[in-house]
């Protein structure tokens, strides 16, 4: 598995507790949260499913090699170029706000590194759902769409949304997941996942 701008490493930290059959590799261009995550898998007995180096998607490590990965997952930044308030912090801007890659380059690079009929999943914003799946359109298919509500009867803020290489089938919208009760509390579907270590049924 391919974890692409994976920041400190808490989701492959999450995917490799809950998958403990699988190893992690991780991307990231920002060389001190490399040293994270690297600390991380390391204080959480995972150093050994668990790795990460540094590496720009533009030009990637040459132990990257195409098809490599039977699933990749992102968390591309959410705003793009140009748009929204200037980011102080250099770091919380690189997480948030696109670079020299945009939305359409994570897609392709993750699409390339993973083998035909394998997974990818991304996490975006809600209000570009439609320049996500226009990036997939034509090179993947079996999409699902997997809102995450922040609490009932509100928009979605996030979507979760994986698709297969190499696949032609039709695409799906799942139910997602409501986040929050009415007084701000994790609903206990949300605890499970976050505390239980349940899986999301996509």
């Amino acid at each position: 598995m391919l974890d692409i701008g994976c920041g400190t490493g808490a989701a492959s930290l999450c995917l490799a507790t809950r998958v403990p059959q699988c190893r992690i590799t991780g991307l990231e261009m920002q060389r001190e949260l490399v040293r994270l995550a690297g600390d991380n898998a390391l204080l959480n007995g995972m150093n050994d499913r668990v790795s990460v180096m540094a590496g720009n998607l533009l030009n990637p490590p040459p132990r990257l090699s195409p098809g490599m990965f039977d699933h990749v997952m992102a968390n591309p930044p959410f705003i793009e170029r140009g748009r929204g308030n200037p980011v102080p912090d250099p770091a919380k801007a690189a997480a948030t706000i696109e670079g020299e890659a945009g939305l359409g380059d994570w897609v392709r690079f993750a699409l390339v590194m993973v083998r035909e009929k394998g997974t990818v999943t991304f996490i975006h914003r809600a209000d570009r759902i439609d320049a996500l799946l226009g990036q997939i359109a034509g090179r993947a298919g079996e999409v699902v769409v997997f809102p995450l509500w922040p609490g009932a009867g509100r928009p979605a803020s996030r979507i979760l949304v994986r698709a297969r290489k190499q696949i032609a089938a039709p695409a799906r919208l799942s139910p997602g997941l409501v986040l929050h009760e009415a007084d701000g509390r994790f609903t206990a579907e949300a605890e499970a996942v976050l505390r239980g270590g349940e899986a999301l049924i996509l």
